[in-house]
């Protein structure tokens, strides 16, 4: 990026979530002109700022409250996500719990070895599942932008690669053979959930914070 004309907070204490949302903004065209630098949450300036109950009922809503509660907290805009897995043998979950399906918020390594355990049985052919990303804006004048992102795929039996976090390492692109966790992150980030709901909004983003 340029250096910075617009400073907005990024509503995330998640590292490799930062780092993933700001790559994906660091590549978009319009948001380089900008000259955007965000403010990830642990940033010294923001620590102060609650934590947020996620409350909501879906990714967009959710992601609108840690927006809301950022924007209003600093006075800036604010950037947030909310995203998680739909397995469709699980009717759609863990969804919205993701990040807590074992009870414990963000232990990633007991989210997946328990989705692994409660598919144990379910064939290949019947272990679909799609990632979804709802990216947020939120002004501190109150307006409100919300896209979404969405890629279909399938779950391996086991964990392969290293690379990515939460249930990257058993989620494999439709027509791709390797995992998220075999990717690189320039592999990962061309094609993601979360890539597709901010590479929409980063194309408004201009517009939105002049």
């Amino acid at each position: 990026m340029s250096e910075p004309g617009v400073r907005a907070v990024l509503a995330t204490r998640n590292a490799h979530k930062a780092q993933e949302i700001e790559a994906l903004l660091r590549s978009a065209e319009p948001v380089d002109r900008l000259g955007l630098r965000l403010l990830p949450l642990d940033h010294p300036d923001l620590r102060a700022t609650p934590d947020v109950v996620e409350s909501g009922t879906t990714f967009a809503a959710n992601a609108l409250l840690k927006a809301r509660a950022a924007a209003a907290t600093t006075g800036l805009p604010a950037l947030a996500d909310d995203s998680g897995l739909a397995v469709d043998v699980l009717g759609g979950a863990p969804g919205i719990f993701s990040a807590r399906w074992c009870g414990r918020h963000g232990d990633d390594r007991a989210n997946l070895e328990l989705l692994l355990a409660q598919l144990a049985d379910v064939p290949d052919d019947e272990r679909g599942a799609a990632f979804v990303c709802a990216a947020a804006l939120v002004l501190p004048g109150g307006a409100e932008e919300v896209r979404t992102g969405r890629l279909d795929g399938s779950l391996a039996r086991e964990a392969l690669g290293e690379g990515g976090f939460g249930y990257d390492p058993v989620f494999r692109p439709v027509g791709g053979r390797r995992t998220f966790g075999q990717m690189s992150a320039v592999e990962k980030g061309a094609i993601s959930h979360r890539a597709r709901a901010f590479g929409a909004l980063a194309q408004e983003l201009p517009d939105l914070l002049r």
